[in-house]
């Protein structure tokens, strides 16, 4: 199929119809983000949900930009990533949440430059030697917004996996034991973070003919499992969405005016 042939009026599982999506998209894991990165926005369309896949599109910077939250895992973001570009959407960022691997701290921001692809679904997009690359020119204008946040932000490569509870999260015993072997192995490539999603975004992107890249907070330390606290996030993921909005939306003004 060639990439032409990827357009649609309706999306089969977002339920958006091709006038309700904006220039560029914000993916995000956890549906209750919806309401909190639309307060960042004006001009707010909240977006019918279907099968606990929540959308809303809104204005920053005179841009149109989605927001769609897809749960977790690989799988179903990449449907919706997939659904928002055959609506005509170029322009993907994912923020959220990852695993801290250090030298990235809990609160830090880490954006993905690149993924290691230990996940199954961006293997139905390209063979497993097709890099998982973030977009360089997205990339560089987060780097932009990130130097300037003052808050503390690490960029390299991040590792998908698909088990939680097998390969980033032991809850006790030789679980754990096994899992904290893996994750020597993780810092031994000088990966920065992990999470479920990135590699097959980032894959199915580049595939796909569309830009995406992914920058997330730092939440959970791979090696002693601390959480960061309720205050220190909800303070963070404002800071988040001010940074992924502006950026995601100067990004699509750009493109705009390329294709222009």
């Amino acid at each position: 199929m060639s990439k032409q042939d990827e357009k649609t009026n309706t999306a089969w599982y977002i339920g958006a119809k091709r006038d309700q999506v904006g220039s560029g998209a914000i993916l995000v894991g956890d549906p209750a983000r919806i309401d909190r990165i639309a307060e960042h926005m004006t001009d707010v369309e909240f977006l019918p949900e279907n099968r606990g896949l929540r959308t809303v599109t809104g204005t920053r910077n005179g841009q149109r930009i989605t927001v769609s939250a897809f749960g977790m895992g690989a799988p179903i973001a990449t449907i919706v990533m997939h659904e928002l570009f055959a609506l005509g959407v170029r322009s993907f960022l994912r923020v959220g949440t990852a695993m801290a691997v250090p030298p990235a701290k809990l609160g830090d921001f880490v954006l993905a430059d690149g993924a290691l692809r230990a996940e199954g679904t961006s293997n139905t997009y390209a063979p497993l030697g097709f890099p998982a690359m973030a977009d360089f020119d997205l990339n560089a204008g987060l780097r932009q917004r990130l130097a300037a946040s003052g808050r503390k932000w690490h960029a390299g490569v991040y590792g998908t996996y698909d088990g939680f509870y097998t390969e980033m999260f032991g809850l006790s015993g030789e679980r754990r034991a096994m899992i904290d072997t893996l994750k020597q192995d993780i810092q031994r490539l000088g990966l920065i973070g992990t999470d479920m999603e990135t590699s097959a975004l980032l894959v199915a992107a580049r595939v796909l003919g569309a830009s995406a890249s992914t920058l997330c907070i730092a939440t959970v330390d791979a090696f002693t499992q601390e959480k960061i606290d309720d205050a220190a996030m909800s303070i963070a993921e404002r800071e988040l969405f001010d940074v992924a909005l502006d950026s995601i939306s100067e990004f699509a003004t750009k493109k705009n005016e390329v294709t222009l």
